[in-house]
């Protein structure tokens, strides 16, 4: 329970909040601090482009992927969630970026991020849980996390495209 009230004082703060990047700032960060991870991203889908895009990343900058490349894109395409605990042993996953940032992953986890018509419109994607490797009740409580931000999350990409 303590959980979900943390979850309910951080969405206090969310309301407040317009900008497409603080948004993904608070997005990020409290999902770190909810399953206690080292990294997130949250990638946004253009399906125009046929990519996913992160605003930034922490501690790498921007990413740029296809649709269907890596984990992220795995989620995307089969609007699952997924733990993967052993990422180089996982043919999805992208050593490119680890190379580019310098950064090693360790575990990760993926959950959808919906809009309003249950269309993937984001991706949430948390790297290195800090005490033990992700489990099914991270993955529960980080899918009620991104179906509590997607209203706002959707608000503001819709405003980005105005």
């Amino acid at each position: 329970m303590k959980k979900f009230n943390q979850i309910a004082e951080f969405g206090k703060k969310l309301m407040s909040m317009d900008d497409m990047e603080n948004v993904i700032n608070l997005i990020s960060q409290e999902a770190r601090n909810l399953v206690d991870a080292d990294r997130c991203s949250i990638f946004i889908v253009d399906n125009e482009d046929k990519i996913l895009w992160t605003k930034h990343s922490d501690g790498i900058g921007r990413i740029v992927i296809g649709l269907d490349s890596g984990v992220v894109g795995d989620t995307y395409r089969t609007k699952s969630p997924q733990i993967v605990n052993n990422p180089y042993e996982d043919e999805r996953f992208l050593p490119s970026i680890d190379k580019k940032s310098g950064y090693t992953t360790k575990n990760m986890i993926t959950v959808p991020i919906f809009d309003s018509k249950r269309n993937v419109m984001g991706v949430m994607q948390l790297l290195n849980k800090n005490s033990r490797d992700f489990d099914s009740a991270d993955l529960e409580l980080l899918t009620f996390f991104a179906n509590y931000v997607s209203g706002s999350l959707e608000l503001v990409i819709l405003s980005e495209k105005v």
